[in-house]
């Protein structure tokens, strides 16, 4: 009886709109990933360059400048895939959200029509 609820739930999902989202946020994650890891790499690289000496300050701060723009960009980048996720999952709980009263006004009309049976049934045994 519950997997009924859940398949009636998951048919209420704009699963369009779900599909037609899911390469831009699966392009975005990927993105997003491939950032953080050229990020992680080049700063466990900056620190020596083939067992050279450090670049001069001016090279690291242009360096850090730019490794912090990366960071903001990967950072405005998380931000509108997680309210691309967070869209999707809001459109999840109100199809939940109106199975659930639907639910409620179905088990009241099975009630009225168990009553309705049960006084039938009296009815005719008392005739």
């Amino acid at each position: 009886m519950m997997a009924a609820g859940w398949v009636a739930a998951l048919k209420l999902v704009p699963w369009g709109d779900v599909l037609e989202a899911a390469p831009q946020i699966l392009q975005a994650a990927r993105k997003l990933i491939g950032a953080t890891r050229k990020g992680a790499e080049e700063a466990a690289a900056g620190t020596l360059v083939d067992g050279a000496a450090l670049p001069p300050v001016a090279q690291q701060l242009e360096h850090l400048h730019q490794r912090v723009a990366r960071l903001e960009q990967e950072q405005l980048e998380s931000a509108a895939l997680i309210q691309s996720l967070a869209e999707q999952n809001a459109r999840v709980v109100q199809a939940v959200d109106a199975l659930r009263a639907r639910n409620q006004r179905l088990l009241a009309a099975v009630a009225a029509l168990a009553l309705a049976c049960i006084g039938l049934m009296a009815w005719a045994l008392r005739q």
